[in-house]
């Protein structure tokens, strides 16, 4: 009786130990969850959204304009926190905010997710290589590369895949125009 015990027991802790194991790797390197604390990306993004982020794509895949990203912050912005945000230059483009528009190498980006587009003047800047411009989609509310410069490559941590919380938002995020600019 007591060596079938001892063997159920071995089982359990067997199963428990790989569950915890799975789930550490599936957290650290394929899929993470997100709060959303702020209002930076409004309306794509409400506060208290919950977000599944897909940590695995860009180790494959390339990173694309218009693509919602999770990154580190910052040290000087601020320290162990995590933002969301739209990825808008690209590495080697010009980039300038002028009359409440995003002009990539002189042509105004097609921005249908701005509600509130930008109240200030920003730019001309060039995004250094392996770096990105990231701006949230409430430009007036959204401390993002505009206050604190091109975010390195080595920050991003991966791409917001799906909105799991509320329930009647559940999906993808905004898809972009034919239009958008590439």
């Amino acid at each position: 009786m007591l060596k079938g015990f001892m063997r159920s027991l071995f089982e359990w802790v067997v199963i428990v130990a790989i569950a915890f194991v799975l789930s550490m790797v599936i957290r650290n390197y394929l899929i993470d969850t997100r709060i959303v604390p702020t209002g930076s990306m409004l309306p794509t993004i409400q506060l208290q959204d919950r977000l599944i982020v897909d940590r695995f794509f860009y180790k494959c895949g390339e990173i694309k304009r218009g693509d919602v990203i999770v990154f580190e912050a910052p040290e000087a912005v601020m320290k162990d926190e995590d933002l969301v945000k739209r990825v808008i230059g690209l590495p080697g483009e010009k980039l300038e905010v002028k009359n409440g528009k995003i002009y990539i190498n002189d042509q105004a980006l097609n921005e249908p997710y701005v509600e509130y587009p930008a109240d200030y003047e920003f730019g001309p800047v060039t995004v250094p290589e392996d770096s990105y411009f990231m701006m949230g989609d409430n430009r007036p509310a959204s401390y993002d590369s505009h206050r604190w410069g091109a975010l390195p490559e080595d920050k991003i941590l991966g791409r917001v895949w799906v909105r799991y919380w509320p329930l009647d938002r559940f999906g993808t995020l905004t898809k972009l125009p034919e239009d958008y600019l590439k």
